[in-house]
């Protein structure tokens, strides 16, 4: 099989859009409600079926059959930042997943989310969706995965819901991740750092000689785009970055201080490409890479994904609707 297709929904910025076509997937539609994450879509991949629409108001029904359904339903519900109402939230959106997987019936499924979904207040809403996902005939995995075990320079703890059609669910693995340590922060933004002739830059390279903390976007009722709350600031000024603020661009050449970061390098950060853009106004830009999936890790969990699906030859039982 050398077609394999996914259906996306909170496609965002394109992380894991991007790392999952990297893992061989075509996408068959990628639905996101945000203009400026749309826009972004369009540019980086004008071919890509981009479908602007609240998920509460799609039907996958027109994509019975697809291969994989994926995304990253919003991470505020379950966000150590944020009170935690989980299912009582009113932007989460498990509901729609288990809705779609229905509709759709996919060969296998894929969400991420943050790292507190994982804590103990939520594991009768893990088991939950889990029953809820089994009981249309799959097997389901639940990971915490660490982003800096497959190359990106950031502790960014995720949460990863898999499940996979019985038949052949016994395929699946975890991808182990690499065992080699990812670039420093300094190695990372060297080139970026040094691109208006800082005097400082080679200096600061050294300095920065570990990875990011947890890159965080926040919602449209967080205030302009910064690095986090004081003691991820902290963590950032132990890497001499100023974390109060995102830059214009780089500094210049007598530039003095800790210099901050600018759109381009939280994208890069956060496992991005540098020929991918991010479009939009600062503010709306760093908000859609600070809740982006790392395309490296989408890419590593699709593989496992992928290498499943091409075991499997005869089409899966017939959409529920």
């Amino acid at each position: 099989m050398d077609n394999i297709t996914s259906l996306e929904i909170c496609s965002g910025a394109g992380g894991q859009a991007l790392g999952l076509e990297q893992a061989g997937f075509s996408h068959v539609g990628l639905v996101e409600i945000d203009t400026n994450a749309c826009n972004t879509l369009i540019t980086n991949r004008p071919n890509w079926n981009v479908i602007q629409a609240d998920l509460r108001e799609f039907s996958a029904k027109k994509y019975c059959g697809v291969d994989l359904l994926a995304g990253g339903v919003p991470c505020p519900p379950f966000s150590n930042a944020g009170h935690q109402l989980g299912e009582q939230d009113e932007r989460n959106l498990f509901s729609e997943v288990i809705r779609l997987t229905r509709e759709c019936m996919p060969k296998a499924l894929m969400i991420e989310n943050v790292r507190g979904l994982m804590d103990a207040r939520f594991d009768a809403y893990r088991r939950f969706i889990s029953d809820s996902i089994e009981q249309l005939g799959y097997t389901t995995f639940w990971q915490l995965l660490q982003a800096s075990n497959f190359g990106v320079p950031q502790l960014r703890p995720r949460t990863i819901f898999v499940a996979i059609q019985n038949e052949f669910a016994e395929l699946f693995t975890w991808p182990a991740g690499n065992k080699t340590q990812p670039p420093t922060v300094g190695e990372t933004l060297y080139g970026d750092m040094s691109a208006l002739s800082w005097q400082n830059a080679e200096n600061w390279r050294d300095n920065a000689n570990g990875i990011a903390p947890t890159i965080v976007g926040g919602s449209k009722k967080h205030g302009g785009p910064d690095l986090g709350p004081t003691r991820a600031r902290k963590a950032w000024a132990q890497l001499g970055v100023d974390g109060r603020g995102i830059a214009d661009e780089p500094p210049g050449p007598y530039f003095q201080g800790m210099p901050r970061l600018t759109v381009k390098m939280t994208a890069k950060l956060q496992g991005f490409p540098d020929n991918w853009t991010i479009t939009g106004k600062k503010t709306p830009a760093y908000r859609q890479i600070g809740n982006a999936f790392p395309p490296p890790v989408a890419k590593a969990v699709g593989e496992k994904i992928a290498d499943v699906i091409r075991e499997t030859s005869r089409p899966l039982d017939g959409c529920v609707g």
